[in-house]
């Protein structure tokens, strides 16, 4: 899962995002244009993201399931990887009481066999590639969009992700929210998986 935390470190570079504009003053190839003042103050704050990955549920309980998911890919592949190298020892056994066509037709199904593990085996990475895409980008889409709306609360214009690979040298302990952050995520996600759980009651009923 070491690409997870790689990205999401990148997108919660400015995770909120600069909510005021650039002042550009009047020049005669502007002229008429409107000028935007910039705000007397800027209020910033910074979050943890490696503390997030830790302590958030949705991202532990999905990263569970992926591992899980993978765990259980991985054994398969192990099962059919098993099953024709069986094969191919049998083969090695009996190859000198076969007759030249027995022992041919038996090297072009074990080829065949061979290039089909080969290409399940691509297959799985894909789809586990395909997996943890998918669960950055979820993850992703609930930071930012929770982080938008607790800026908006708490009528702050920056927030930036703080950890050694961060930019940032130093930040005030006042200028951490990650806990408040955290602790937020998680009730949300406890009132989602609340409300999922009670609708799939309600569909088996």
């Amino acid at each position: 899962m070491k690409n997870v935390s790689f990205i999401l470190n990148a997108v919660l570079l400015i995770a909120v995002g600069v909510l005021y504009y650039f002042h550009f003053s009047k020049s005669p190839s502007s002229a008429g244009s409107p000028s935007i003042s910039l705000p007397s103050t800027v209020k910033v704050a910074f979050i943890n993201s490696d503390t997030v990955l830790k302590y958030y549920d949705y991202f532990k309980v999905n990263r569970e399931k992926l591992e899980a998911k993978g765990k259980k890919l991985d054994q398969d592949l192990r099962n059919r990887a098993q099953s024709f190298q069986n094969d191919y020892d049998s083969y090695q056994r009996n190859v000198g009481s076969l007759t030249i066509g027995q022992a041919k037709t038996i090297e072009e199904d074990l080829g065949k066999k061979q290039q089909n593990l080969q290409l399940y085996q691509q297959s799985l990475t894909q789809e586990m590639t395909n997996e943890e895409s998918k669960l950055t980008q979820n993850l992703y889409l609930k930071i930012t969009a929770f982080l938008k709306k607790y800026g908006q609360e708490k009528d702050l214009q920056i927030v930036f992700k703080f950890d050694p690979s961060s930019d940032i040298l130093f930040g005030s302990g006042s200028l951490d929210i990650t806990k408040e952050v955290v602790d937020k995520l998680n009730a949300e996600y406890a009132t989602e998986r609340a409300l999922v759980k009670d609708s799939t009651v309600v569909k088996k009923k």
